[in-house]
């Protein structure tokens, strides 16, 4: 693997090119714009029709003023932001295996864009295959304070 990480998404092929990425800032990744309709879906799919999700005449009065995003539609963001910048296709497969530390630092209101950066916190063999701990913090276009920040457990076999 290459030292440049510029080139998105990274290629490691094995634990060493892994450990090469600890400490490093990958990413960030193309802008997403949040919309109601998906905001809609995911409370379909959750059973999660708070309104301040689901209702933008009812939310539109309240101290937001607007429908904001679930954070855990925020979260489930994650899995297809990070292949965007790490590609584990010299693995035989890859898996979530779970998260640490989650926050929900600020509201995401429908209609802003959102993108995420990652940063490789620690790789080790782990259960025949390697896992990866990384740090994923999503940012909202036009304001300093993440939106999400989460430690990523993933798992691949070689």
């Amino acid at each position: 693997m290459t030292d440049d990480i510029s080139t998105l998404p990274v290629r490691p092929t094995g634990l060493d090119d892994l450990q090469d990425l600890v400490g490093q800032d990958i990413g960030p990744t193309d802008w997403v714009t949040v919309t109601q309709e998906l905001v809609n879906a995911f409370a379909e799919v959750t059973d999660d029709h708070q309104w301040i999700h689901v209702d933008p005449e009812r939310a539109a009065t309240s101290p937001l003023g607007t429908t904001i995003a679930h954070g855990l539609l925020v979260l489930s963001l994650g899995p297809g932001l990070s292949y965007k910048l790490m590609s584990f296709d010299g693995f035989a497969h890859g898996l979530n295996y779970g998260y640490d530390k989650v926050r929900f630092v600020s509201p995401l209101p429908v209609g802003s864009r959102i993108r995420m950066r990652m940063q490789v916190l620690g790789a080790e063999a782990a259960g025949g295959g390697i896992q990866i701990r990384t740090l994923q913090t999503f940012e909202r276009e036009g304001q300093e304070k993440p939106v999400a920040v989460a430690e990523s457990l993933a798992r691949v076999v070689a």
